[in-house]
């Protein structure tokens, strides 16, 4: 199974908190990132938003575009007016060679919130879930039809957050809806990534390798704390530099088949932890993952 090397722009520079590399330009994330050795980027605040300036930019550092964050509010709207809000986000996905779509739903979330502990993030009822995946669907059928397909990002501080979430999102959706895997974000939940690759392994579009220092997890537990606060605390680091077992996952994913992009996402503050240092640290160790999982690694 070939797969692609990927990062996020979060080593560099925080979209929930500016502060965090606010003043880093895109072209240092970019020439860093290539340097390192990734072939992709996900998108950014700091990237451009129309098709043509973005391929030059990423042309220019003969980078791919992997994916972009979408922000879904379809407890707040109906599957039509999300379809509408997602078309600009879609194009430049598809024009921009872009298979999948990294798609969270921010109705009540707290993750962007330093005020609000994890421990306060927003459950929903019966109906609430029903409208969810019947969106899910109508919006998922839709990426599909349009050739770019839903990786659903199961994310601390929002309506889909544990491993029951997943479970209770995906049993109750099309094959349209498709799974973005977050081992920081689901390890932080409480949840198993291994038993979310088997059971789900045919939906899995995309995977995020976030590695994860569970002191300073268990401190966010103890103490009540933000996710923000985690972030800024050392939560999320990059893979092999944790305590997450990325080995058995990654092997399922082998064994099942996937292809796609594994990005490093491990936001932290670049002031603390030097980016072009960590996306190095990053790239070398999950290739080496990748490459005792039996993955062909396509530059």
């Amino acid at each position: 199974m070939t797969i692609r090397l990927g990062i996020n722009p979060l080593t560099w520079t925080n979209d929930d908190l500016p502060s965090l590399g606010g003043d880093t330009p895109l072209e240092t994330c970019l020439t860093e990132g290539r340097e390192a050795g990734f072939s992709g980027f996900e998108l950014g605040q700091k990237f451009p938003r129309t098709p043509d300036a973005l391929s030059k930019v990423l042309g220019d550092h003969d980078l791919s575009l992997v994916s972009g964050w979408y922000s879904s509010r379809l407890l707040e709207r109906s599957p039509e007016e999300e379809i509408e809000a997602v078309k600009d986000h879609l194009n430049l996905l598809k024009q921009c060679g872009a298979k999948v779509m990294v798609f969270c739903e921010v109705s009540h979330c707290i993750h962007g919130d330093q005020s609000r502990p994890v421990s306060q993030r927003p459950t929903l009822g019966e109906d609430e879930w029903a409208r969810l995946t019947d969106g899910l669907n109508v919006v998922g059928d839709y990426l599909r039809e349009q050739g770019v397909h839903m990786a659903y990002h199961h994310h601390l501080g929002t309506v889909v957050e544990s491993q029951a979430d997943i479970e209770h999102m995906m049993d109750a959706t099309r094959d349209s809806v498709g799974l973005l895997l977050d081992f920081g974000h689901l390890v932080g939940a409480g949840g198993d990534p291994l038993t979310i690759a088997q059971r789900y392994a045919s939906r899995i579009k995309h995977v995020h390798c976030k590695d994860m220092r569970f002191p300073v997890l268990n401190e966010l537990r103890n103490r009540d704390k933000s996710f923000l606060d985690g972030v800024l605390d050392g939560l999320f680091t990059v893979p092999g530099d944790g305590n997450i077992d990325f080995a058995p996952t990654l092997m399922a994913l082998r064994e099942s088949g996937y292809e796609g992009w594994l990005v490093v996402e491990a936001e932290q503050d670049p002031k603390v932890a030097d980016p072009l240092a960590y996306a190095r640290l990053g790239y070398r160790n999950l290739h080496a993952l990748a490459e005792q999982a039996g993955f062909t690694i396509d530059k």
